[in-house]
């Protein structure tokens, strides 16, 4: 068996396309238009990782999301710099739910409330400011 990807509904294709490309920083693999059933799916990829995708589900007619996200779980990515990472994401103006205090894990949401977990690769890094005393921040 081999695992081919996660799929999650999304509101505006846009914005999500900015936050996992623009900020998380996955690629496009592929997009298929479905024009008889009025909806877009698009494959993304990790550098060098595009066996493991996730895949955004767009309905052009609109879909109404509830909060599912808790009960879906979450996506998880492991960087190659936690602090790094997560400065990044913060510059782009994405909230760091839950920040890297230990050096090790944080948590964000896409603009579909989709939780992503961001593990370092490898051993923690050495706790450091401001990320050690940040605090969380909304649900994770």
């Amino acid at each position: 068996m081999k695992y081919l990807h996660t799929m999650v509904r999304v509101k505006d294709i846009d914005a999500s396309m900015d936050f996992y490309c623009k900020h998380l920083g996955l690629e496009e693999q592929r997009r298929v238009d479905v024009e008889q059933g009025r909806f877009t799916l698009v494959f993304l990829g990790a550098k060098g990782n595009a066996d493991s995708q996730v895949e955004l589900t767009y309905s052009w007619d609109g879909d109404t999301l509830g909060e599912g996200s808790r009960n879906f779980g979450h996506l998880a990515y492991a960087v190659p710099n936690i602090y790094e990472a997560c400065q990044r994401l913060m510059d782009g103006g994405v909230t760091i739910n839950r920040p890297p205090r230990d050096g090790y894990m944080a948590f964000v949401r896409s603009p579909d409330n989709i939780s992503i977990e961001l593990l370092q690769q490898g051993e923690a890094l050495a706790p450091q400011e401001p990320w050690a005393s940040m605090e969380n921040e909304g649900e994770w």
